[in-house]
């Protein structure tokens, strides 16, 4: 069995073209910043809650440089123009026994091929093999692209409506 922190496989997108959903690996630093700077500013404020466009070398180490057991983090790369390109991740961390947080951020030119629901599927893959129980995630009501990938997952999902976020639960067993 492939260890989780060398996962990859392949996925076939809307557009017909395939996408590598892989591990992330700490050279994947400048790719990563690169997929930050072509995300608009409405993308990233629906992924972290707020204006976020730069990081801390911390901040860019935390995501990098992920244990694979408590932190786990795919990306999805394409080859264009001759070179590969992370468009976008996903990950989860674990925030108690049993469950974990869940968030996915794809790039702009990216978005709408279904990327965020093959990171979903590897994701959920991985954490029941890792045994965990579910997944959260804080959504912004008009992240409907995200609510749609999460309510399309197959998981029995329960939804809380609360002032400024969307609480969701995918159950995993």
């Amino acid at each position: 069995m492939v260890q989780v922190r060398d996962h990859s496989a392949s996925e076939k997108l809307r557009d017909g073209r395939h996408i590598l959903i892989r591990s992330v690996r700490p050279e994947d630093r400048t790719s990563l910043l690169a997929a930050v700077g072509r995300t608009s500013d409405q993308s990233l404020y629906r992924r972290f809650f707020g204006f976020k466009r730069d990081f801390t070398d911390r901040e860019v180490d935390f995501y990098v440089n992920v244990d694979f057991v408590d932190h786990v983090a795919l990306v999805a790369e394409l080859e264009e123009d001759g070179r590969h390109v992370i468009v976008g991740g996903g990950r989860y961390i674990v925030v108690r026994p049993g469950e974990a947080e869940v968030a996915f951020a794809i790039d702009d030119d990216h978005q709408g091929q279904g990327i965020g629901t093959a990171l979903m599927h590897h994701l959920v893959d991985m954490a029941r093999h890792a045994g965990l129980k579910q997944l959260i995630a804080d959504v912004l009501p008009e992240n409907t692209a995200m609510l749609k990938v999460f309510a399309g997952s197959g998981l029995k999902t329960l939804t809380r409506r609360e002032p400024g976020a969307t609480h969701i639960v995918l159950q995993l067993q």
